[in-house]
C-alpha cells in the first residue's frame, strides 16, 4: 500500500506533540519523513514547518548550581580536597559530591550518583578524577570534568568510609572508615583490584595518606591513638607508633615533597614524623591550640602546614623551626558559639594559596598568609532546603531560602553570593516565606513568625509566637499575612500584630492570599476558599472539591485572577477566581507530592517542583504543553519561582542547593 502524502504532516504533529510520547529528536523526524515519502514533493514543504517548530520550542537547561556547603558532625573531622591547580574544592553533603570554584561562587558541579550519604571526596592527583565515599562503605571514581561520568564502584568496607588517598600515579586508592571485618582497603583505581591490605588498628581509621614520590608509603590514624605506617606496592604493614598521641588522632598527610609525615589529634598535638622510614622526630606547637584539632595540610612548598581546630582557630606552622607563624581566629571575640569550631582545612597549590577551613555551622573561610582577615566568607546550606521565595523589591534577582536546620541565607542570582540575615533565627525547620514591602515573612516549627528586612539583611525585633504549629504563609501586595495553623487561620498585619484568628474544623495544609481572597489547602482534599473582611475576619466563600488527594501547595496569580492547587498525589488543577471553575486539570506530569508552584509575573505560564525530583514549567494558554527538568535536586524539589524577568527559574531541595535554570520560548 502506498503511503499519501497529505496525511503525513497531521499524523506526525499528532504523534510529535503528543504529550504521552517521548519526544523525538529533529533528524529522526527528518529520517521518518523521508522513509515514508522520498519520492513525494510534500517533503520540501514540511521540513521548514518542523524546524520552525523545533526552534520555538519551549525549553528549560541547568544555568548555575550554588552549592550546598559541606557536611559536618561535631568532634569529627571533616575532609577537603583541592585540584593541583588551586581553582575547585571537593566536599560530600548529602547524598551529592560538590566541587566547588573557588573564585566564583556561582560555579559548581554536583555529582549524585551515590545512593546513601556521602562522607569524603578527594582529587586525583592529576585532577582529571574524584573518589567519593559514603556510609554504606562503597567508593565511586569518576571523571571530575563533568562530574557524571562513573569510573566504577567498590565496595571497600562494611561501615562508613572517613577518609580516601590517591599515589602520585592516580591509579591507586586507600579507602578507610568504620568497618567491621576491615577498617580499610587499597585498591586500583580503574578496576577495584586489590593491591594490599590495611591493618595494625583496633578502631576505627579517622584519616589516610600516600606519599607521592617512590618508594610508595602510605599512612592511617585512628581513635585507638596510634598511626599505622605502610610499604607499598602492594601496600603492607611495616611499623606502628603508640603513645605518641593520648587520644583520637584526627588527621595525617604527607609533605608534597615527601620528606614529612604529619600527625594531629584530639589531644591537641601536632607530630611530625620522617616521610620515608616513618620514624617520629619531633612534636611542633606544644600547648598553643586550645581545643581538638580536627584537620591538618601542607603549603605546596613543603616547608608550611596548616591546622584547624576546635578551638576556632586555624594556625600556619613551620615544619623545621615548629613556630606558628600566622594563626585567624573564627568568630566574634568571647563568643561561645560552638558553629565556629573549625573541622576541616585544606590549603590549596594554584598561584593564589588559599588556605580554605571549614566551620561547624558549613561556612568555608578563606585565607591567605600575610592577611589578618579571612579573604571571604563562603555562606550556604548543609540540611535540605525547605523554603524559598523570591525579595519583594529585587526585580527578580535576590532570592531567600531556609532549611531543615532552621537557617536562612539570602542570595544574589547574579554572583551567588548567599548571606545569612543577621539577628536571631529559626531554631528549627523553616516552613515557608512570604513577601511584601521590602519584607520576608518566615515560619517555622519552633512555631513562630519572623520578619527580615530585605535591605538590610535583619531580622526585625522579637519573633512572633504562634498558637500552633504552622502549616504556611502567604503575604498579599498590601502587607497582609495569612499564616495557617494546626487547627486554625491567623491574619496579621505587616508588622507582625495579631489581627484576627479563626478556629477551623480540619487540618490546614498549606495557605495563599490574594486581595480579599485567602484559599486553605486542607487534609480532607478540598481548598477552602473565604473573604477576608475588616478585622482579620474570614467567612466561607467556596468549598473547591476537584482534587482527590490532600493538598500539598497553593498559589495565586499574580493579578489574582487564577488559583493553582497542587495536592499530594501530584496534580495540579487551576481554577478561575471568582466563578471557581477549573481553568485546568491537565497539569498532571509530577508522580509525587507537589511541593511548590510559582507564577511568572505575566500570569501566562507557573512553574512547579515535587517530591518526585522533578521541576516543570506549564502553559496556561497551552495546558499541554510544559518542559521538565528532571532529577533536578535529589530527595525532592521543596522550592522554585521565577527570577531575572521571568527569563530563569530558581530551585531548591533536598540536596541543601540552589539552582538557577534558563528557560526559553515560553508559549
Amino acid at each position: 500500500m502506498s503511503f499519501k502524502a497529505p496525511s503525513i504532516a497531521p499524523n506526525l504533529e499528532s504523534c510529535w506533540h503528543n504529550q504521552n510520547t517521548p519526544q523525538i529528536s529533529l533528524l529522526s523526524k527528518l529520517n521518518f519523513i523521508a522513509t515514508q515519502s522520498a519520492s513525494n514533493s510534500l517533503l520540501s514543504l514540511s521540513i521548514p514547518c518542523i524546524i520552525s517548530r523545533d526552534i520555538t520550542k519551549m525549553s528549560i537547561e541547568l544555568d548555575k548550581i550554588f552549592a550546598a556547603s559541606p557536611a559536618t558532625t561535631r568532634g569529627q573531622p571533616t575532609q577537603l580536597s583541592a585540584d593541583p591547580k588551586g581553582e575547585q574544592i571537593a566536599f560530600a553533603s548529602g547524598k551529592s559530591i560538590f566541587l566547588r570554584s573557588l573564585t566564583n561562587p556561582s560555579s559548581s558541579k554536583q555529582y549524585t550518583s551515590h545512593t546513601t550519604t556521602t562522607t569524603v571526596a578527594k582529587f586525583s592527583p592529576s585532577g582529571f578524577y574524584v573518589a567519593s565515599g559514603d556510609i554504606s562503605g562503597k567508593i565511586r571514581v569518576w571523571d571530575s570534568v563533568e562530574a557524571v561520568n562513573t569510573k566504577g564502584e567498590y565496595p571497600i568496607i562494611s561501615g562508613r568510609i572517613t577518609d580516601i588517598a590517591w599515589d602520585g600515579d592516580s591509579q591507586r586508592v586507600i579507602a578507610v572508615g568504620d568497618g567491621r571485618e576491615r577498617f580499610g582497603h587499597c585498591i586500583t583505581a580503574d578496576s577495584g583490584n586489590s593491591v594490599g591490605e590495611v591493618s595494625g588498628h583496633s578502631k576505627v581509621i579517622n584519616a589516610v595518606a600516600i606519599r607521592q614520590q617512590r618508594p610508595l608509603r602510605a599512612a592511617t590514624v585512628s581513635d585507638d591513638g596510634s598511626m599505622c605506617f605502610l610499604h607499598g606496592v602492594p601496600f603492607k604493614f611495616n611499623s606502628k607508633a603508640t603513645g605518641l598521641h593520648k587520644g583520637f588522632v584526627q588527621g595525617t598527610e604527607f609533605s608534597p615533597d615527601g620528606s614529612w609525615l604529619v600527625t594531629v589529634g584530639s589531644d591537641k598535638r601536632i607530630q611530625i614524623y620522617d616521610g620515608k622510614t616513618g620514624e617520629p622526630l619531633k612534636v611542633v606547637g606544644e600547648g598553643i591550640h586550645a581545643g581538638s584539632i580536627l584537620g591538618v595540610s601542607w603549603n605546596k612548598d613543603s616547608k608550611r602546614f596548616v591546622t584547624a581546630s576546635a578551638d576556632k582557630t586555624v594556625r600556619v606552622w613551620d615544619v623545621q623551626s615548629g613556630e606558628n607563624i600566622a594563626t585567624w581566629k573564627i568568630g566574634e571575640e568571647g563568643s561561645s558559639n560552638p558553629q565556629d569550631q573549625q573541622v576541616g582545612v585544606v590549603w590549596t597549590r594554584g598561584p593564589q594559596e588559599i588556605i580554605v577551613s571549614l566551620s561547624l555551622s558549613g561556612d568555608l573561610n578563606y585565607f591567605t598568609v600575610g592577611s589578618s582577615t579571612p579573604q571571604a566568607v563562603i555562606e550556604g546550606h548543609n540540611k535540605s532546603v525547605t523554603a524559598l521565595s523570591v525579595t519583594s523589591n529585587s526585580n527578580g534577582t535576590k532570592v531567600t531560602t531556609g532549611s531543615f536546620d532552621g537557617k536562612v541565607v539570602a542570595w544574589d542570582i547574579g554572583t551567588g553570593v548567599g548571606k545569612a540575615p543577621e539577628g536571631e533565627a529559626h531554631s528549627n525547620q523553616v516552613v515557608q516565606f512570604a513577601s511584601a514591602g521590602g519584607r520576608v515573612y518566615s515560619v517555622g516549627w519552633d512555631d513562630t513568625l519572623r520578619i527580615i528586612d530585605e535591605a538590610t539583611n535583619l531580622f526585625l525585633a522579637s519573633p512572633v509566637k504562634l498558637s500552633s504549629q504552622p502549616k504556611g504563609i502567604s503575604a498579599s501586595s498590601d502587607g497582609t499575612i495569612a499564616v495557617a495553623l494546626n487547627s486554625s487561620i491567623a491574619i496579621y498585619d505587616s508588622d507582625g500584630k495579631l489581627l484576627g484568628e479563626t478556629p477551623v474544623s480540619y487540618t490546614p495544609t498549606t495557605i495563599a492570599i490574594s486581595g480579599s481572597y485567602v484559599a486553605v489547602g486542607a487534609d480532607n482534599n478540598t481548598v477552602q476558599v473565604y473573604n477576608l473582611g475588616s478585622g482579620g475576619n474570614l467567612s466561607p466563600t467556596k468549598k473547591l472539591t476537584n482534587s482527590t488527594a490532600a493538598i500539598s501547595t497553593l498559589s495565586f496569580h499574580p493579578e489574582g485572577e487564577h488559583l493553582a492547587a497542587g495536592n499530594s498525589s501530584g496534580k495540579i488543577v487551576v481554577y478561575t477566581t471568582g466563578s471557581w471553575e477549573v481553568a485546568t486539570d491537565r497539569w498532571s506530569s509530577h508522580t509525587a507530592r507537589v511541593l511548590s508552584i510559582a507564577w511568572n509575573k505575566a500570569g501566562t505560564h507557573a512553574v512547579s517542583g515535587g517530591l518526585d525530583t522533578n521541576v516543570f514549567v506549564w502553559s496556561l494558554a497551552k495546558p499541554g504543553s510544559r518542559v521538565k527538568a528532571a532529577n533536578a535536586h535529589k530527595d525532592g524539589v521543596y522550592g522554585v519561582a521565577f527570577v531575572e524577568g521571568d527569563k530563569k527559574v530558581v530551585s531548591s531541595g533536598g540536596d541543601a542547593a540552589v539552582k538557577v535554570w534558563n528557560v526559553k520560548n515560553l508559549q
